[in-house]
Order: structure tokens, then C-alpha cells, then sequence
């Protein structure tokens, strides 16, 4: 039996404010085809279909004409609910989809019973297990602790249980944290998925998978191959840059007679190449090296002493595709103390804003800076109650609100004399 294993399409998620919706039918077409020109017999998709739980009208009908596509190819496919899709909405209609061998496993209450696919060797027990929260399923299977590790043990016995009276190969396609270890977790992760711990961290070992011909796993975005039996496919686009190195696609998985006899990764289209870049401003714009970075969807930091004006509008002139920017000053090291708070009593609300941007990027606001901070002070003032100024000329100040103004004005004019001075 030829099975392929994807997970965490996350259909409807964009890039850093970039639509996916055009890349990830790219990539479902070429799943579509995968399973024509390859000769698969089932198709496990486990979890996180869509990227949150009210998907766009695009991602659904992209759902759904993808679905109907495998259909019409003849493969079964197995669908479970992640912890980012709605088990109740990705579950609609699932009892109707069976009979077109589209099988969704979105329901804790139908762990333990197997969508059977036949082949040559006889039959293969496939069990879709959802996203599992732990206190969803902590009363009605009676877990003595509410972790992850609980939830999908309790699981896994229902499978065995039922697998007992089978005696045959299996397939289990499970949406959660596994690992060997706490140690190993942290280089599995990316940045672009949802954290599902529960009071701490929530690692399940790869132990608890133990007894099946294949676990499919989904809900990390990296591919990993955890035992020879258990793998991540990994997420089939690149959802944050953390995944620059990933080698995205799906897992082609062949069963024999007795169980799995090998695993080959298939690639999925890349639609633009992530890439991430550090230095000074002018050295990325001119330097020849960083030629072939021009095309790539782009991360960049400036090392510049002094944040460089319009830095994103310089960088995209080279690189149109620079999608993040962040500062981190060559020489300049934090104290160590954490966040400081800005004495602000006393301080009038232009004075603040001109210490934000001198401590921001460690230079004093220009005079024109300052005239349009004023403006936009004054301009607030006025939105927030536009008799102010009437009131103001009938009434004398507070004693705090006009010494507070008082001292702006002094702190304006000392800085004026120092840039005076410079000049």
C-alpha cells in the first residue's frame, strides 16, 4: 500500500502580510498529482487544514475542491482536525464524505475506530486521532493527569484495543507534540506554530506510538524523522523565517506485507525562496554578494550605529521582496536590567515623544521631526476635546499642567542651543 502523509496546510495563512492562498493551491495540485503519477492508494492528512477555526471562503472552497479532486482519483483519503482547525466545522458532513471515501476524524468520541483500507496483503486499520485538549477528554476518559502525554496514551489504548481483535497492519495519524525527549524539542519547533502547552511544556515521547506500522504525524512545521515508524511531514510552505533551511513536502510511504518497507520524501514547489540578511545598510545595497538574495522573500537587520532613514524604502529598491526589518546597532549593549520606564511627571507630551525618538535610534529628532511631533501633539489635544482652547482662555492652568509646560518649553530651547552650538 502507497500512502502519502502531509499535514499543516494552514489554508488561509498569509507571510508577514503576504497572501499564501495562490502558493498553497500550487502546492494541493500538485499533491493532487503526486497521488496520480505515484500510484497512491491512501492519503492521511493530519491536521491543521485550514489556519484558524472560522477559515476564509477561499480556503474552504479550496478545501473542498481539493477533496472532491483526490475523490475522483479513486484514493481514500483520512483527514483529522488540528489544533488550529474547528473539529466541529472541518468534521461537517463526515458521515456523508465517507461514501466518497473522503474520511474527516474530527471527534475524541471516535478514537479507536479505524477507517479499514484493503490491499493485496489484506486489510490496513487506519485511526485518525484529532487535536486532543486534555481537559476536553480529562472526565470521559478519566485521566489522571491533564497533559498531552495522558490524553493521547489513553488514545493509543483505545487503538491497540481495537487493533487486538484486528491482528493486522495499521496506520495512526496523531496531531501533537512528540519527541524523544524534553531535550530534543527545542530545535523541532518553528516560529510560526501555536504553542499547546498546558501548564508547562508538553512533550509526548515517540514511546506512546510504539505498535503501529506508521504514525503520521502533523503539527510541527519541519519534517523529522523520529523513529523509522514515526515522521513529521512537516507544513508544505513556509509559514515564518525560522524555516529558511526547511526542505518543504509530503511523505510516500510504502506498506508490505508485514509493515512499513520504506519512506521517501517528496518535495513540494517553493513559490519564492526565504532568505535572511545582516549588516550595514549601504554594504546590502551595493555589496555584488547579496545578488542572488534580490528575488527572495527577505529578513533583514541592520547593524548601522544610528538607524538609517527609510530604511525599509532603501532596502526594497534592491530587494522589492523585504518583507521584516530589525535594528540591532553594531556596539551597542543592553545594560542587563531589562526594560527601563521614562520619567514622564512632569514632562509635556512633545518632550516625551522627542526622548522616545533620540532613545530609539540614539539621535535627536531634526526640526522638522519636532514641528511634526508638535503638530500631531497639538492635533490630539484637539480630537480629544476640541472647547480646550476656549476653556483654556477663561480658566487659569492647573499649577501641575502649567509647570509641566513650562519645563518642555525650557527643555525645547536647551535643545535648540545645543544643535545651534553643533552647527
Amino acid at each position: 500500500m502507497r500512502i502519502l502523509h502531509t499535514s499543516d496546510w494552514h489554508l488561509g495563512r498569509s507571510f508577514h502580510g503576504v497572501a499564501m492562498i495562490d502558493a498553497q493551491a500550487e502546492f494541493l495540485d500538485h499533491l493532487v498529482g503526486t497521488v496520480v503519477s505515484e500510484r497512491v492508494d491512501l492519503v492521511v492528512v493530519s491536521g491543521d487544514v485550514y489556519d484558524r477555526a472560522l477559515p476564509p471562503v477561499d480556503a474552504v472552497e479550496l478545501t473542498g475542491d481539493t477533496l472532491a479532486r483526490l475523490a475522483a482519483t479513486g484514493v481514500r483519503t483520512v483527514v483529522t482536525s488540528g489544533n488550529h482547525d474547528s473539529a466541529i466545522r472541518l468534521g461537517f458532513n463526515a458521515r456523508l464524505s465517507d461514501a466518497a471515501g473522503v474520511h474527516l476524524r474530527t471527534r475524541w468520541q471516535d478514537v479507536g475506530t479505524p477507517v479499514v483500507v484493503e490491499d493485496a496483503h489484506g486489510p490496513v486499520a487506519v485511526y485518525g486521532l484529532p487535536y486532543l485538549e486534555p481537559d476536553a477528554v480529562r472526565q470521559p476518559w478519566a485521566l489522571t493527569s491533564r497533559t498531552h502525554e495522558a490524553a493521547l496514551r489513553a488514545a493509543m489504548q483505545r487503538v491497540h484495543a481495537d487493533l487486538a481483535t484486528r491482528g493486522c497492519r495499521s496506520v495512526v495519524l496523531a496531531h501533537a507534540f512528540v519527541a524523544g525527549s524534553p531535550d530534543a524539542a527545542p530545535a523541532m519547533s518553528s516560529d510560526s506554530e501555536r504553542d499547546i502547552t498546558v501548564g508547562g511544556l508538553q512533550i509526548t515521547p515517540t514511546s506512546v506510538f510504539a505498535g503501529v506500522s506508521y504514525a503520521a504525524l502533523g503539527h510541527l512545521h519541519g519534517r523529522a524523522t523520529l523513529t523509522e515508524t514515526a515522521r513529521y511531514s512537516g507544513s508544505p510552505l513556509a509559514y515564518s523565517f525560522s524555516e529558511t533551511t526547511h526542505t518543504k513536502g509530503s511523505w510516500l510511504v510504502e506498506l508490505g506485507a508485514s509493515g512499513l518497507t520504506r519512506a521517501d520524501f517528496v518535495a513540494a514547489p517553493v513559490p519564492r525562496r526565504l532568505a535572511q540578511v545582516r549588516g550595514r545598510l549601504d554594504d546590502l545595497l551595493t555589496a555584488a554578494e547579496h545578488a542572488p538574495l534580490e528575488d527572495r522573500w527577505l529578513a533583514a537587520t541592520l547593524t548601522d550605529p544610528q538607524r538609517p532613514p527609510l530604511a525599509m524604502e532603501r532596502l526594497r529598491r534592491r530587494f522589492p521582496h523585504t518583507l521584516t526589518l530589525a535594528f540591532e546597532p553594531e556596539g551597542r549593549q543592553g545594560s542587563g536590567r531589562g526594560p527601563v520606564l521614562p520619567h514622564l511627571v512632569g514632562r509635556s507630551d512633545l518632550d516625551i515623544a522627542l526622548g522616545f525618538v533620540e532613545d530609539v535610534r540614539a539621535l535627536e529628532a531634526t526640526t522638522e521631526e519636532e514641528l511634526l511631533l508638535q503638530l500631531a501633539c497639538e492635533s490630539c489635544r484637539a480630537s480629544e476635546d476640541p472647547d480646550a482652547d476656549r476653556r483654556s482662555q477663561r480658566q487659569p492652568q492647573p499649577q501641575g499642567q502649567a509647570q509641566a509646560e513650562a519645563q518642555g518649553q525650557a527643555q525645547l530651547r536647551r535643545r535648540q542651543v545645543r544643535r545651534q552650538e553643533a552647527v
